[in-house]
C-alpha cells in the first residue's frame, strides 16, 4: 500500500498533465519514501528508471543503457551498450521527441561522484534540446547536503534549470496512523517515537496487533532488519561509521556542544565540527537554537532522527542481553518502563506539530514554532519553555508546556508557565497552553474553563 503523499503526488501529475519540459529534484533523507512517490507517480506512465549506482561511470552507463533498453523491452536481462553518457542521452531526446517520458535519476549523488562532468553535460542538453520538448526529468538523491549545493545551488551547473522541487520530509505523528489504524492513540505515539515517521521503517516494524511484541521481534533481536540499520546506514554513507557512531552515541548521552561532543568521543574539535557537519547533512544530526534567536553560543547538537535517537538509547546499554536473545526477560524491567521517559521529546513535537498543522482557534497566526532556553537572571538557572509560537504580526505569543506523564498536570505548571514567559520577555501578550498524555486537576481544568490557559490531552490531538 502507498499512503500519506497525496499533495505530492497531485503536484507531480499536475506538471506531468502541461506536456511541457520539467526538472524536478526530489530529495530527502535516506528511507524516507522518495523513490516510492517516484513509483508511485511513474505507475503506468512511459518510464526510464535508472537507479544511480555507487561505483564507476562505466558501470554507470551500462547500468543507465539497459534502463533506456527496459523501457520498450521489459524484463531483458541484456542491453546494448552506449559509447557515451551524451549518446545515451540522445536516444531519450529521440524518445522523447513525439511522446511524453519520464526520465528518473535515483540517487543522483551516486552518479555526479562517478562522472564529475555529468551535471555540465545534463546542463548542456537541457538549454539546447530539452527544455523545447516533452521530457520529464527526475533528479533524485538522498544526500541532503549535495542535492541543495550541488545541484539546487548557485554554483551548481544544473542552477535554475530546475522547475521544481520536492523536500520529501518524515511524515508527522498524525499522518502514521494510516498504517496501523487498530492501535490506540498512545501505541501511535511510541509507533512515531520509535520510527520518527519514516515509512520504511514503520513497514519493517511490521506491528500486528501487539507492539510490544514487534518491538521485541523485529527491533531488539539481533537478526532483524531494524536491529542493524543504524550500522549499516552509517556504513553505506560513510567512509569512517566508527567515528561517527561514537559521535552519535556521544550526543544520545547527552554531550550537545562541538567541544563537548569532540572531548568525549576523544578527538579535536576542529576535525569533530566536519563530522559533525556530515552528520547534519545526512539529517541524522540537527542544530537547535533558541526560537527568534540566532545561531551562536545557545546553539546546540541534537540527534533529530528518532529512529537514531530510539536505538541509542536502548539498544548499546541491552546489547549483551539482546545478543544472548533474553530479550524477554528484560523487555518490561528494563526497557519499556522507560519508554514514557523517552516519550518527553517526542510528545513536545507532536504537540508543536499539532499546533502548527491541526489545531482550531489558535490565537496567534504562527509563522514558527520552537523551543526557548535562556537565563533566568533572577533565579540564576537554566529554564527552558517546550513550546513558543512566534506570531506573523504583532507581539503575542504561544506560550507551551509538555507533559507526557501518567499523572493529571496541576495548577503550579501554568504558574511555572506563566514565570517562564516573563523571563522569555519578547511579547506584549502570551497565550498558555499545555499538553498532558493523562489529563489535568480539577482545580486547573477550572482555570481551563474561564480561559486562562488552553488544555489538550493525548485524544484531542488525535481527532
Amino acid at each position: 500500500m502507498f499512503y500519506c503523499r497525496d499533495k505530492e503526488l497531485r503536484d507531480l501529475n499536475k506538471r506531468y498533465q502541461k506536456n511541457d519540459f520539467e526538472c524536478i529534484v526530489v530529495y530527502g533523507r535516506r528511507r524516507v519514501g522518495k523513490t516510492a512517490l517516484i513509483n508511485e507517480f511513474c505507475n503506468g506512465k512511459p518510464t526510464i528508471f535508472f537507479s544511480a549506482l555507487n561505483a564507476s561511470s562505466q558501470e554507470n552507463l551500462e547500468a543507465l543503457s539497459k534502463a533506456i533498453y527496459e523501457k520498450d523491452h521489459p524484463g531483458a536481462e541484456t542491453a546494448p551498450v552506449y559509447p557515451s553518457f551524451d549518446a545515451a542521452f540522445s536516444e531519450i531526446t529521440r524518445m522523447a521527441e513525439n511522446d511524453r517520458v519520464i526520465f528518473v535519476i535515483d540517487e543522483y549523488p551516486y552518479l555526479a561522484k562517478a562522472n564529475k562532468s555529468i551535471s555540465s553535460r545534463l546542463q548542456h542538453i537541457v538549454d539546447h534540446t530539452w527544455k523545447n520538448g516533452k521530457l520529464f526529468l527526475i533528479l533524485c538523491g538522498s544526500s541532503m547536503s549535495f542535492m541543495e549545493y550541488q545541484v539546487l545551488g548557485y554554483e551548481s551547473p544544473l542552477y535554475g534549470r530546475r522547475t521544481g522541487q520536492f523536500k520529501i520530509q518524515a511524515l508527522n505523528y498524525k499522518e502514521i496512523t494510516e498504517f496501523n489504524s487498530g492501535l490506540n492513540n498512545e501505541q501511535q505515539a511510541l509507533v512515531y517515537g520509535v520510527t520518527g515517521g519514516i515509512p520504511h521503517y514503520i513497514n519493517k516494524l511490521a506491528i500486528e496487533n501487539d507492539i510490544d511484541e514487534a518491538l521485541k521481534e523485529n527491533l531488539f533481536n539481533t537478526s532483524s532488519y531494524l536491529f542493524e540499520e543504524p550500522e549499516n546506514l552509517l556504513k553505506q554513507e560513510l567512509r569512517e561509521p566508527a567515528i561517527y557512531n561514537s559521535i552519535i552515541a556521544a550526543i544520545a548521552g547527552g554531550a550537545s556542544r562541538s567541544n563537548e561532543i569532540a572531548t568525549k568521543v576523544g578527538i579535536e574539535a576542529p576535525i569533530c565540527a566536519k563530522y559533525l557537519k556530515v552528520l547534519l547533512g545526512l539529517g541524522i544530526l540537527v542544530k537547535k537554537t533558541p526560537i527568534i534567536e540566532k545561531p551562536g553560543k545557545k546553539t546546540v547538537y541534537a540527534i533529530g532522527d528518532n529512529f537514531f535517537r530510539f536505538w541509542y538509547r536502548f539498544v548499546p546499554q541491552n546489547i549483551s542481553a539482546i545478543s544472548a536473545g533474553r530479550i524477554e526477560r528484560i523487555y518490561d524491567s528494563v526497557i519499556s518502563k522507560y519508554f514514557s521517559d523517552y516519550m518527553g521529546l517526542i510528545f513536545e513535537q507532536m504537540c508543536r506539530q499539532y499546533l502548527f498543522l491541526y489545531a482550531e482557534d489558535v490565537p496567534v497566526v504562527l509563522s514558527d514554532i520552537g523551543q526557548w532556553w535562556g537565563t533566568d537572571s533572577k533565579a540564576k538557572k537554566e529554564v527552558q519553555i517546550d513550546i513558543v509560537g512566534t506570531p506573523a504580526e504583532g507581539n503575542a505569543y504561544i506560550i507551551g508546556s509538555c507533559k507526557y506523564r501518567s499523572n493529571p498536570i496541576g495548577i503550579d505548571e501554568l504558574e511555572l508557565l506563566k514565570h517562564y514567559a516573563s523571563v522569555f520577555g519578547k511579547g506584549d501578550k502570551y497565550y498558555f497552553y499545555i499538553f498532558s498524555k493523562s489529563g489535568f486537576t480539577k482545580g486547573l481544568q477550572e482555570l481551563g474553563n474561564k480561559g486562562e490557559v488552553k488544555l489538550i490531552i493525548l485524544e484531542d490531538m488525535y481527532k
